[in-house]
């Protein structure tokens, strides 16, 4: 398995250059908007004076991540794994979350020779907003439309029970315009624990951020990767007990991530990240130290 760059093309992103091949299986990084939180809220209770060693925030505590869909293209199929910040926010909703750079992941998939209409699965590892807001967007005539119209959308059963019957908690993250038409459009699929999608492809329920979190399982010819989503939202969180104040049941969280990363601690397993600014993957060693990196 290897990591390596595309052909490029005067138009194609930066992000779009770095490639991970994994034999019959490639994933790409999609540009999905990016922005900045506070330091306190990304490691919760670790201390800033241990946190701040791997990753220094601004004058005012903010630290940027990225939000980058991964492009899965297997023999057969193309599949999203999240879909980024969208572009309906309004600029209220912009300036709190402080957006940097736009979501562009329709102009990133034609980079790379591909339509929406071609994105065959959408795997959605939770519902909060930075990882569904491309679920839907705004069309040129400013009316909302699916950005993946042909696409079989996965979320787990108990993770679109919650998105459709918001609390208190949950309506502050979970926006219901990510989510407009979707289950009319038939183009929804809910699942109940962990299933296969297509060959090289499944998705495991996890829970521990969200009630119904699920992770994606990726097994190529020459290789094989996970992507945790926000069970392991950088590699800075290799450490069972550095967990974010965004995690809803963090006893049930840092239990499966005692469970999960020794499982995925192989030499032929990579782990992928959305929200990681410095790598898109790595290995990790007994320690949870990096070993290698996709940077």
């Amino acid at each position: 398995m290897t990591f390596n760059a595309p052909v490029p093309s005067p138009s194609m992103p930066s992000l779009l250059m770095t490639q991970l091949d994994l034999g019959n299986i490639t994933i790409n990084w999609l540009r999905g908007g990016d922005f900045e939180v506070d330091g306190g809220t990304l490691f919760g209770d670790v201390p800033k004076v241990l946190w701040q060693l791997e990753s220094p925030a601004d004058a005012d505590n903010f630290i940027r991540l990225l939000n980058a869909p991964l492009l899965v293209r297997t023999p057969e199929f193309n599949i999203i794994i999240d879909t980024g910040l969208g572009n309906k926010l309004t600029e209220k909703q912009r300036q709190i979350c402080r957006v940097g750079r736009p979501w562009s992941v329709v102009e990133d998939l034609h980079a790379l020779g591909l339509k929406r209409e071609d994105i065959q699965y959408v795997i959605l590892t939770h519902g909060d907003y930075d990882h569904t807001g491309g679920v839907v967007m705004k069309n040129g005539s400013g009316g909302a439309e699916l950005t993946f119209p042909r696409a079989k959308h996965i979320l787990q059963k108990k993770e679109w029970y919650d998105i459709s019957h918001l609390n208190s908690r949950s309506a502050q993250s979970y926006f219901p315009e990510n989510f407009s038409g979707l289950q009319a459009s038939g183009m929804l699929t809910v699942v109940d624990g962990n299933r296969q999608i297509v060959e090289g492809v499944a998705v495991r329920l996890t829970g521990g951020h969200t009630r119904g979190h699920q992770i994606v399982e990726i097994r190529g010819s020459g290789g094989c990767a996970v992507h945790l989503g926000d069970v392991l939202p950088t590699h800075t969180h290799a450490n069972p007990l550095w967990i974010m104040a965004y995690d809803n049941f963090p006893l049930e969280l840092i239990e499966q991530k005692e469970h999960l990363l020794p499982s995925y601690r192989k030499p032929n397993w990579w782990f992928t990240f959305y929200h990681d600014i410095s790598m898109k993957a790595c290995r990790l060693d007994d320690l949870g130290k990096v070993v290698e990196q996709v940077a």
